[in-house]
């Protein structure tokens, strides 16, 4: 295990509206607000065709092959996710949400697209004193997040 401290910043509350994709539409307002690192909560409805990653293929196999799942239907989603940036110094939400129709329901990352039906709400905590950062990891192809520095002491 790695660990580093934050100290809680702003809070800001979003709506996103009909049709924005939320990853996008996260980092974007982060890059513009200088949120640098985050913790995120959403509920909201996902648009049918919204598109989540739901694990790999198969387990301890390279190379790591993921598995897309299209929703068919219009869901309710809630999920919760981190913002930290890349090398490059980009803002990056990694969220994964849980989307659910009738008795159905289905739960992935939202990296290839999840399209918000109508409305999404997002609270978004900001974390500050910290340079963790996500880093690609060569052996999986990940931007795993890398806590950066020393803890601080209470």
């Amino acid at each position: 295990m790695k660990f580093t401290t934050a100290t809680p910043g702003r809070i800001f509350i979003l709506r996103l509206e009909d049709g924005e994709i939320l990853h996008e539409t996260v980092e974007s307002f982060a890059a513009k607000q200088g949120v640098r690192a985050a913790a995120c909560i959403v509920l909201g409805g996902a648009d049918e065709g919204s598109a989540l990653v739901v694990g790999p293929e198969k387990s301890r196999v390279a190379p790591i092959n993921p598995m897309e799942h299209i929703l068919a239907g219009t869901s309710e989603a809630t999920g919760v996710g981190t913002v930290f940036p890349d090398a490059d110094g980009k803002p990056i939400l990694h969220m994964h949400i849980a989307c659910g129709r009738e008795g159905s329901t289905i739960t992935g990352c939202v990296r290839r697209g999840v399209k918000v039906w109508h409305v999404m709400e997002i609270i978004i905590w900001e974390l500050t004193g910290t340079e963790a950062k996500r880093v690609l990891d060569p052996a999986t192809g990940f931007e795993l997040l890398q806590p950066q520095g020393s803890p601080k002491s209470p």
